[in-house]
């Protein structure tokens, strides 16, 4: 049986992946993880312990006492924030991610994951339909340690043969955990501010289109990926992923259909340099092709599910 480590458990990725391991493997095969040991009641489901992922040792014993046999590594200092904390940032996103590998060579775990970002490509990069094998230049620490990140992987694949697998995420976009400091993080916000009648301040320009993924969509192309046959898995550094590219006006359009006066204005910030380096939109052909990888969600769907739960959820939050 399968015995499933999941690093960062806690943040907004990691809140809704680890419970859909846990639905799909067993709670008793999923153990969830994260620095801060004040989220481990978002875990009342599964084992929980903390972990500092820069803590070799740590993690060596996790592995070994529990019988651990795949990693989903997730913990990771996001763009905006990693602008404010550059050494910081390099130092965890690439420390954590050489650690869990060392680890996983050692202790010869099946399978690792690991996410990739939109933000390896660049300002020179191909902004439309930006390919799979697109330049790279990116000008962010956070875009530069993944890239970096994803030539260990391909690395550690190629050399030791561990079976390490990552995608490109776009922006992530959910109702049941809040922003954790990334450049999209607008996308998220902006429904938590619709829902509560609050007027909404965008640190994008209205017209700043960025590649964006329902969270759902998410969690079902990291199962998908994971669960592939290692003989499809072609990509060793990380896929494109692509769900739907929007720009601030449109998703404030889409909301205004349900709430007709909410309002937004736009003040760009420093974040702004940083969205205008990345693509407008992502080719994914690649993934489609390999491992069958197809989105649900778009724009409309997206908004009209997260409208309908986020009220309930958040007013559920406030009661805590």
């Amino acid at each position: 049986m399968s015995k499933i480590l999941v690093i960062g458990a806690g943040g907004q990725l990691g809140t809704e992946l680890t419970k859909a391991l846990a639905d799909k493997y067993g709670k008793s095969s999923v153990i969830a993880t994260d620095f801060q040991t004040s989220v481990s009641s978002k875990f009342d489901y599964c084992a929980f312990q903390t972990l500092n992922v820069m803590d070799k040792d740590s993690l060596t014993s996790i592995v070994k006492n529990e019988g651990v046999t795949q990693i989903y590594h997730l913990a990771a200092i996001l763009s905006a924030l990693g602008e404010k904390n550059p050494v910081q940032a390099w130092d965890l996103n690439m420390g954590g991610l050489l650690n869990v590998l060392e680890v996983a060579r050692d202790h010869k775990i099946e399978k690792v994951f690991w996410p990739s970002s939109i933000a390896v490509f660049g300002p020179n990069s191909d902004k439309d339909q930006t390919p799979q094998k697109a330049f790279k230049d990116p000008n962010t620490v956070y875009g530069i340690s993944k890239l970096a990140g994803e030539h260990w992987c391909e690395y550690y694949y190629n050399k030791f043969g561990v079976d390490v697998r990552s995608l490109r995420y776009p922006g992530l976009i959910g109702y049941k955990s809040l922003p954790g400091g990334g450049t999209t993080d607008y996308a998220v916000d902006i429904y938590h501010k619709a829902v509560n009648g609050q007027k909404f301040t965008c640190f994008l320009s209205k017209d700043t289109y960025l590649p964006m993924m329902y969270m759902d969509d998410a969690i079902h192309a990291t199962l998908q990926l994971m669960e592939a046959p290692k003989e499809s898995i072609k990509i060793r550094t990380s896929y494109n992923l692509a769900g739907m590219s929007f720009s601030p006006a449109e998703i404030h359009q889409s909301l205004q259909a349900h709430y007709p006066d909410f309002e937004i204005e736009y003040q760009p910030d420093f974040r702004q340099q940083i969205a205008d380096s990345w693509p407008n939109s992502i080719d994914d052909s690649i993934a489609k092709e390999d491992w069958k990888w197809q989105p649900q969600f778009d724009l409309k769907a997206m908004t009209a599910t997260i409208v309908k739960h986020l009220p309930a959820f958040f007013n559920y939050n406030q009661d805590k």
